[in-house]
């Protein structure tokens, strides 16, 4: 049976893990509390290693407030890199497989077609490139590893596009939504189901996958489809980011290739608008 410890454990996507992490039986899933599973404290996550002793560690910790990471540098810089850095050494010190998860966020958003795993990263944001700087550290840390690419997450846990939407829709009559960057959703579940396929399959083909749900959307698509599944009468107007002043920049292209998973690991990956039906419905 293969022992996982999952580092982030009450996050949105460790949440997801733990609600279907019953369906492996021959897998099992240790999610520790925050007290015990902090990625910047080496000398416990040492302690929850040697206890434990996993053949994988998946690392869903993450700073991951886009905004504030441009003013909040340090914290976010720690966080996603040197949170990875002492998970890396730890896989690396005890032969355990790393899962990390990272973004689309690497990309700078510049291209017309879905984004490769060979293609070169370049972020535009603080985000992006305390991720960028994680996924490189691990890189040089361990060789037993599996990078995860993944695109606007949501699910029926935390706080996500999907649930803020619903809570908006409830509250106004008319809503404005960018039209102009464009990308795939990701149900937290199937990327979790994902996750554990890996693990399930004893792969050793590490190194960097990318995955979201299939299919291409903007925000206002993300949106309109979010009203009409859930039956909310609200009038929605598609408007350029340029309308919204935020604080970091964000790709406007950020679709990705998952050629190389669905091959890999023989997936057949949903339709973000299906995954979404789904979600919707338990959320509701």
């Amino acid at each position: 049976m293969n022992k996982v410890i999952v580092m982030g454990a009450s996050g949105q996507l460790g949440q997801c893990l733990r609600s279907v992490s019953g369906q492996y039986p021959d897998t099992d899933v240790i999610f520790p509390g925050e007290g015990e599973a902090n990625v910047l404290d080496i000398y416990k996550l040492e302690e929850l290693f040697k206890h434990h002793l996993p053949q994988y560690c998946i690392n869903c910790a993450a700073y991951t407030a886009v905004d504030k990471a441009e003013s909040d540098q340090v914290i976010a810089g720690k966080v996603n890199k040197e949170g990875p850095q002492n998970l890396a050494e730890l896989c690396n010190k005890y032969n355990a497989v790393l899962i990390h998860i990272s973004t689309d966020f690497v990309f700078s958003g510049n291209h017309h077609l879905p984004y490769s795993e060979d293609d070169v990263p370049a972020p535009i944001n603080v985000y992006g490139v305390t991720k960028l700087e994680g996924e490189q550290v691990i890189a040089s840390s361990t060789s037993k590893f599996f990078i995860i690419r993944t695109s606007w997450l949501y699910s029926e846990f935390g706080n996500n596009f999907v649930k803020t939407m619903l809570r908006l829709g409830r509250e106004k009559t008319e809503l404005k939504v960018v039209a102009d960057q464009i990308g795939t959703p990701t149900y937290g579940v199937d990327l979790a189901h994902f996750i554990l396929k890996i693990v399930d399959s004893g792969s050793e083909s590490y190194g960097i996958y990318h995955y979201s749900n299939e299919g291409v959307a903007s925000w206002y698509d993300f949106a309109k489809a979010i009203f009409e599944i859930s039956e909310i009468d609200i009038l929605v107007y598609p408007v350029r980011s340029s309308e919204f002043i935020t604080a970091a920049q964000r790709p406007s292209f950020s679709v990705m290739d998952k050629s190389k998973a669905r091959n890999e690991f023989k997936l057949n990956i949903p339709y973000w608008r299906e995954s979404l039906v789904g979600c919707v419905t338990e959320i509701n």
